[in-house]
């Protein structure tokens, strides 16, 4: 465990939210309505300013509330802004993988585990651009969503991966396999691979 986490919250409340994707030095903005889950950020204000972001499983326990994968992402709240209409507009800032220890009793209406903190092995690694870019360039065209390349191409490669990861549209699966990626070589291996198999036509477009 990191110096960085030894100051996180033993126990920490969680949001569950289906096709969200949180890693640690990204940040993720998020519009916050349901009512429990504007006390889950008020509460979170007042304390450690720390929200776990976790995906729904598609199982439901017998109370009809979702399973929750075993692996999140902790953020602190970086930014947050009280709407008139009740609303708060908050950023998280991913600060550290976790691994659901146990869940506690709810508060207000919003869930809360025990979470057990994930290290971030520092492996060194780089980008294969010359495999990224054409594949993602494909990925993107096809789905209609316009790219400043040149910011891309001056990015370094630890904030790239993590900027693709989490904002390109994979499914959930995916996206909780490059959260649960070991290292940030291993999820730079596996977002081109998810790139190349979303456009298997890409080596004939370059």
């Amino acid at each position: 465990m990191t110096a960085e986490q030894t100051s996180l919250p033993r126990s920490i409340p969680i949001f569950p939210l289906n096709g969200a994707l949180l890693l640690p030095g990204g940040m993720l903005p998020l519009n916050i309505f349901e009512p429990r889950y504007v006390a889950m950020v008020e509460d979170a204000m007042k304390g450690d300013k720390i929200i776990g972001m976790i995906q729904p499983k598609p199982e439901q326990m017998s109370c009809g509330t979702p399973f929750v994968q075993s692996i999140g992402c902790a953020g602190e709240i970086a930014r947050c802004e009280h709407t008139n209409d009740g609303r708060y507009l908050i950023v998280l800032a991913g600060r550290s993988r976790f691994k659901v220890a146990d869940e506690m009793a709810p508060l207000r209406g919003y869930r809360r585990i025990k979470a057990e903190w994930l290290s971030e092995p520092e492996v060194p690694f780089s980008l294969n651009r010359k495999r990224l870019m054409p594949a993602l360039k494909n990925f993107l065209s096809d789905r209609g969503v316009e790219c400043d390349w040149s910011a891309a191409d001056n990015c370094p490669d630890d904030k790239l991966l993590t900027t693709l990861a989490m904002i390109c549209p994979f499914t959930p699966p995916e996206q909780q396999a490059l959260l649960e990626a070991p290292d940030a070589a291993a999820r730079s291996e596996l977002l081109t691979a998810l790139l190349e198999i979303a456009c298997p036509d890409c080596a004939h477009r370059h």
